[in-house]
């Protein structure tokens, strides 16, 4: 039997995908769970529309993400840490201030996308990546200067 599968079901497919299977398996199991449905003219249309309409979204995310990266790329962004002798700061700069500093400049990004490869712990200029998208990536330059 054929059927289009509403959800991921481990070991037989993905969201959206149109499968062969036992008639058994589909009624016993993934049309009981709502996790599918048959596959008749209007079930492949619907996720022929589904499907397009996914690419669509997806198509919008990435040109967002590239809009942001070309926004972020070659900024510098300051901060100033209250320092000791040496330069040493207390503590380190983090991914968290390093977004809220962001933000007062107009670009909003999540402090999860900031990739810190190690803590900076001293004053200094760094490059900075951010991992905007799967394969989409800026970076930028932190300057941290004492307080």
């Amino acid at each position: 039997m054929k059927v289009v599968l509403l959800k991921d079901v481990k070991g037989t497919g993905k969201k959206g995908d149109i499968k062969e299977v036992a008639d058994g398996y589909a009624s016993n199991f993934l049309f009981k769970n709502g996790l599918a449905k048959r596959a008749d003219n209007s079930a492949l249309s619907e996720n022929a529309i589904q499907k397009s309409a996914m690419a669509f979204h997806k198509q919008e995310e990435i040109k967002a993400a590239k809009e942001l990266a070309k926004k972020i790329e070659g900024i510098s962004v300051t901060l100033k840490i209250k320092c000791g002798e040496n330069g040493k700061m207390f503590g380190s700069v983090t991914s968290k201030e390093i977004a809220e500093e962001l933000e007062k400049s107009g670009i909003s990004l999540d402090k999860k996308k900031i990739d810190l490869k190690e803590p900076i712990k001293l004053i200094g200029i760094y490059k900075v990546t951010a991992k905007i998208y799967p394969e989409i990536s800026a970076t930028f330059n932190v300057e941290v200067l004492p307080l």
